[in-house]
């Protein structure tokens, strides 16, 4: 998937414009990448695109601890990066975001390949929306 596919898919589930979808794709990512293994994020960020590795590894650093919080914080970090009014919004953006990703990762389910890595270091309440974004096209 190239970049600026990802980004007008998640601009079309979203129903907001690029630049908004940038800034969406941007937070989510990052909140993301800091609950996984810093291996698990490298395998993941080798599967995408080139300005989404770049998004994704930006703010990295080596060494770098997993961030152990659960779904509400991590809505509540996205919902506060990128402005948005309300949690319920934050959680449409990660559902959206996760759904482009998951795609991205050639897993229609959410659980194949290095999507099922991804999964299965989340917590419990993250991969209840990691699936409910792989259902998003089954409904």
């Amino acid at each position: 998937m190239k970049d600026k596919v990802f980004v007008r898919e998640v601009a079309e589930r979203f129903g907001c414009d690029e630049r908004r979808a940038e800034i969406l794709i941007f937070a989510v990512l990052q909140e993301l990448r800091d609950r996984l293994t810093p291996t698990e994020a490298a395998d993941a960020a080798a599967q995408l695109p080139t300005s989404l590795k770049m998004l994704w590894k930006s703010f990295d650093y080596p060494g770098r601890g997993v961030k152990r919080v659960d779904g509400y914080q991590f809505l509540e970090e996205v919902q506060r990066m990128v402005g948005l009014e309300d949690l319920r919004d934050a959680e449409t953006a990660v559902v959206c975001v996760f759904r482009v990703l998951q795609e991205a990762l050639s897993s229609p389910t959410g659980l194949e390949g290095e999507a099922r890595h991804v999964f299965s270091q989340l917590p419990s309440d993250l991969k209840e929306l990691w699936l409910a974004a792989a259902d998003e096209d089954l409904a």
